[in-house]
């Protein structure tokens, strides 16, 4: 009798081209779908070192998530910090073509608006925001206008950021610059008199 066995074949390795797969799998953005095709090949392959591929492509995808899930959350939920500055300066450009808006309204009806939602049908024509972009958070349904209180006389008004405290003429609010020139030919007040 013969007591010999056949020898056992060795698995073959997957090769480069999966392991180069998974490895793109941890491209931002190209992650997910890379990542779950070097899964599925891990899957479906009978050869040596598809655990390996399995786990490459999950961490690829673990990967992608953590990137852009951070740029998320420190765009648009953190507030403070990272991106504190950039919400300041798009308020102030937000703010100064308001001011724009504001003047032409004048010049369209003879007076400023009462209210700046007044605004509002002829903001959405234009890339204008009456909403106070400093306030805005993510869910909210209702985000604040800037503040905006004609005066008495009816030729000035008051238009601001209220910052974070959410209290106007404080040292926090956020104003539109222009020079003393162009204040001297609209009715924009910035310090209450």
């Amino acid at each position: 009798m013969n007591n010999q066995q056949p020898p056992e074949i060795p698995k073959q390795s997957l090769g480069c081209l999966p392991y180069a797969l998974g490895g793109a799998s941890f491209i931002p953005l190209l992650g997910v779908p890379l990542g779950i095709i070097a899964i599925i090949w891990g899957l479906v392959t009978k050869k040596k070192g598809k655990r390996a591929l399995i786990l490459l492509g999950a961490g690829g995808i673990v990967f992608t998530v953590l990137v852009y899930g951070s740029l998320f959350y420190f765009a648009f939920v953190q507030r403070g910090g990272l991106y504190a500055g950039l919400y300041k300066q798009l308020a102030q450009t937000s703010l100064q073509s308001l001011v724009k808006e504001i003047e032409f309204f004048k010049l369209q009806h003879g007076a400023y608006p009462a209210r700046l939602d007044e605004l509002l049908p002829t903001a959405k024509d234009s890339f204008i925001s009456v909403y106070d972009l400093t306030q805005v958070h993510l869910g909210s349904t209702n985000a604040p206008l800037y503040f905006y209180e004609l005066q008495p006389d009816k030729q000035h008004y008051y238009l601001r950021s209220v910052g974070p405290d959410q209290i106007p003429f404080t040292p926090d609010d956020i104003l539109p610059q222009f020079t003393p020139e162009e204040m001297s030919k609209m009715g924009l007040l910035t310090h209450k008199k």
